[in-house]
């Protein structure tokens, strides 16, 4: 996994535990322990599709099917340019 995509997935899992953990805060939970396993569930789905490499946005089809759709536009723009 590339730089970039790595920072974006990160950040995506970071806004997710952010909100729940500030939910559960505005809700009126105090127990830290309570809002931080509140906060680690709340990106256990994401986790979970993201490591299945059959899953079609994450896994393995996902990058393959990027890599066919980045050859495509690559030799449209050959195509174009002619």
């Amino acid at each position: 996994m590339d730089t970039k995509k790595l920072q974006a997935v990160l950040t995506s899992y970071g806004r997710t535990f952010l909100a729940v953990v500030l939910y559960a805060f505005t809700q009126g939970e105090t127990d830290l322990k309570s809002i931080l396993i509140a906060g680690a569930v709340a990106v256990v789905g994401p986790a979970i599709r993201a490591i299945n490499p059959k899953d079609p946005a994450f896994g393995l089809i996902a990058d393959k099917a990027t890599a066919e759709l980045n050859k495509l536009a690559k030799a449209d723009k050959k195509k174009k340019a002619k």
